[in-house]
């Protein structure tokens, strides 16, 4: 223990994986203890209705599958290329293929048909499964190229499981039995593609084994949220890309357990499939959960209950943080809890569905006031775990017995972690990848003693509970979960005659952007070109509608050399270039990204990621109290008017009085006279005596403070300000 934190934590195993363990037997075991269970569900048919299948059924269909895999010619160790968003029919190849032993490939759906090609030709496929007609060309181009092995490609959206199916009559299940016991726990089962240092695209290999042990971990320590064997059903709305080891690695989970999967395709109708599906856990990158904040926020608008839910905001955040201090609530809090969860929470809770209980975030960075905000509801628990596509997905996570807001968690039973000298977390265990496909000198690279690198900067707390700090390298993880390189990118901006360096920003954001500078030698020379003003400032030429034009066509091209995910969707010229001096630059001129980011991070901020107003109408109950307000304002300011017209006479009949109070006294003094001492009458404090400024607004601080009690007491909304609410990039 070095600085006052631990620098290696170890979890001892509980559950094992066996050498017949495969992806495969989560569906077989299922299938044979609960046949009659269902374990997924789908939307089909013209009005898109929930469909439901069973385990045996379910099993039947992948055996059916698998045979027809074995019919085209696929055996063990072959790969097939899955290119589709989520969807049921995915799930399936993926248990049929892990059956035979073929090796399951995925390509995002997002990703640009050079990507997917390239990945294609790079992994030599038998087969080919895709998701609607613009990906089945992409790999139909591919299968028409010399010398590649891709024989079928097959559309889901077209009776491409069918067809398979067709394919598998003349197999018996005698011969897929065989070739289902030649499958075991380590044989390679997937290969997924990630995005390295250099830019270059890394195939992660992963075994049976390397899945099922978080697997089995998930159920020692999150045995209700993950549908442990013996539990309550589980219910779980799937739309996370299958292409994410994220997904897979919980829809292994549930498959195994006592789960359901909804699966769906299409996320711009989830609000609907929450309400229909209503799961038990919604699992989610952190853009997820801020699109339901957003959503929600911009919901309650501007007005009153803008200013409610702002307040709510607040309010839960600081209830889930004093329940994690071990902090008593004072019954004024229960009382505000009551009102706000009426308020806010319960319009959440009808938009997640009534039976939603687990939220499970990871992939990136959170917010961590917004998982302290979700927390803070009534019957939900946030759940917040770490992982890589080399580790199976989430090796570390907070657990039931113990969840801290703002960590990432404990490592899983039989997984070990450590820091290294500059803090890199360092992680080993059984779930941790065989290597990167045909390339051993990043395998090498990727372990120090047989602790795998990640990459990213930590802290270990006295309960082994890690904090990630930061990213050692350059790779940007968007808050959507999705892995840009940005040097690529910008190598294409930088081709651009008039751009000096180009940075790609995003990590953590909704979207990629970038900050750019010009040349300015390059710049005069184009300017002339151009026909342009050749005597144009930088800062002139920054913000030029020709410059910018001209460096926009760059961008474009490097946008179309990736997925809509990975693009620039916003930049900024700068006006100053980068230098040595301020840091920015390298003596040999590398740009240093800290530096970049520190010095620009008002511009990043407040420019390339500013928060957009809500385009939400005020609601109307805003609009009267608005104009509630306005009359308000006008009969103060009528009042004000009056006081300072009448204000003259009223000193004059002060005045008079005073005079006809000094005659009284004169005319009676000797009878009424004082008691000695300063004057004063004990009822009326003159002088230094008199009560200040200061306290009589303290007085009437504590007589609002106290009329305010008495409201939240009552119900009624506190008042608020919506400016206090905590922006959620």
């Amino acid at each position: 223990m070095i600085g006052g934190m631990l620098r290696e934590f170890s979890v001892p195993a509980i559950s094992k994986t066996t050498d017949d363990d495969t992806i495969y037997s989560l569906l077989a075991n299922r299938a044979d203890r609960l046949p009659s269970d269902y374990v997924a569900a789908h939307k089909s048919g013209p009005r898109q209705e929930w469909t439901y299948v069973t385990a045996e059924d379910m099993l039947a269909e992948a055996r059916s599958v698998a045979r027809g895999l074995l019919a085209l010619g696929v055996s063990k160790g072959d790969a097939i290329v899955v290119y589709s968003p989520t969807c049921y029919e995915w799930g399936l190849i993926d248990f049929a293929s892990n059956a035979i032993g073929a090796v399951t490939v995925p390509i995002y759906e997002t990703d640009s048909e050079a990507q997917a090609s390239a990945l294609t030709r790079e992994v030599d496929p038998i087969v080919a499964f895709t998701y609607g007609d613009a990906r089945t060309h992409t790999l139909e181009a591919v299968r028409g190229e010399d010398g590649v092995r891709l024989t079928y490609v097959f559309n889901f959206q077209s009776g491409g499981i069918e067809a398979v199916r067709e394919f598998g009559d003349g197999v018996d299940e005698a011969t897929l039995d065989e070739a289902i016991a030649q499958v075991k726990a380590d044989d390679l089962a997937t290969i997924v593609y990630t995005s390295g240092s250099t830019g270059k695209p890394k195939g992660v290999m992963l075994s049976s084994r390397n899945f099922l042990s978080v697997a089995f971990d998930g159920y020692d320590v999150l045995p209700d949220m993950l549908g442990a064997p013996g539990t309550d059903t589980a219910r779980l709305l799937l739309f996370l890309p299958l292409a994410h080891c994220f997904a897979r690695y919980i829809q292994y989970t549930m498959m195994g357990g006592n789960g359901i999967i909804g699966y769906v395709s299409d996320a711009r109708h989830l609000l609907v499939d929450l309400r229909e599906f209503k799961p038990t856990l919604l699992l989610g990158v952190p853009r997820v959960f801020e699109k339901v904040y957003n959503a929600a926020s911009q919901k309650a608008g501007a007005g009153f209950k803008g200013r409610v839910f702002a307040r709510a905001t607040k309010h839960f955040v600081a209830w889930d943080k004093a329940e994690q201090e071990g902090r008593m609530h004072g019954p004024i809090e229960r009382l505000r809890h009551r009102f706000y969860q009426s308020a806010v929470g319960g319009s959440l809770r009808t938009a997640l569905g009534p039976n939603l209980h687990w939220l499970a975030c990871g992939g990136a960075p959170l917010n961590e006031e917004l998982g302290h905000f979700f927390n803070g509801l009534d019957d939900i628990t946030f759940i917040q775990g770490y992982g890589m596509t080399e580790t199976s997905a989430p090796c570390v996570v907070n657990t039931q017995a113990l969840n801290k807001i703002g960590t990432v968690g404990c490592p899983g039973p039989g997984i070990s972690v450590r820091l290294a000298d500059d803090d890199e977390l360092e992680i080993k265990g059984p779930m941790v990848f065989l290597g990167y496909r045909n390339d051993p000198e990043h395998t090498r690279e990727a372990f120090r003693d047989g602790w795998l690198l990640t990459g990213d900067l930590a802290s270990i707390d006295d309960d082994g509970y890690i904090t990630i700090t930061g990213r050692k390298k350059n790779i940007i993880i968007t808050a959507g979960g999705k892995n840009v390189s940005p040097e690529p990118l910008q190598e294409i901006i930088e081709s651009c005659p008039v751009v000096g360096q180009a940075v790609v920003l995003g990590n953590g954001k909704p979207f990629v952007s970038a900050i750019v500078t010009l040349d300015p030698g390059m710049l005069a020379t184009w300017l002339e070109s151009a026909g342009l003003d050749t005597t144009m400032t930088l800062e002139q030429a920054a913000s030029n509608p020709a410059v910018r034009a001209f460096v926009q066509q760059y961008v474009d091209k490097a946008n179309a050399t990736v997925s809509r995910a990975e693009s620039v969707r916003k930049f900024e010229i700068l006006s100053e270039e980068f230098t040595t001096d301020d840091g920015t630059l390298t003596p040999s001129l590398k740009v240093v990204r800290p530096a970049v980011i520190k010095k620009y991070r008002s511009l990043i901020d407040t420019v390339l990621y500013a928060p957009k107003p809500s385009t939400i109408p005020a609601p109307f109950s805003a609009k009267i109290l608005d104009a509630t307000d306005k009359a308000g304002q006008i009969a103060q300011n009528k009042a004000e008017e009056t006081i300072d017209a009448i204000s003259p006479y009223l000193d004059q009949a002060k005045e008079r009085i005073g005079q006809t109070a000094a005659q009284v006294k004169d005319r009676f003094g000797a009878s009424s006279a004082a008691p000695s001492g300063d004057g004063a009458s004990d009822d009326v404090a003159t002088g230094d005596d008199a009560p200040s400024d200061d306290a009589a607004a303290d007085s009437a601080a504590r007589t609002d403070d106290g009329a305010a009690r008495g409201t939240e007491a009552t119900g009624a909304a506190p008042s608020c300000d919506a400016k206090t609410q905590p922006t959620v990039d």
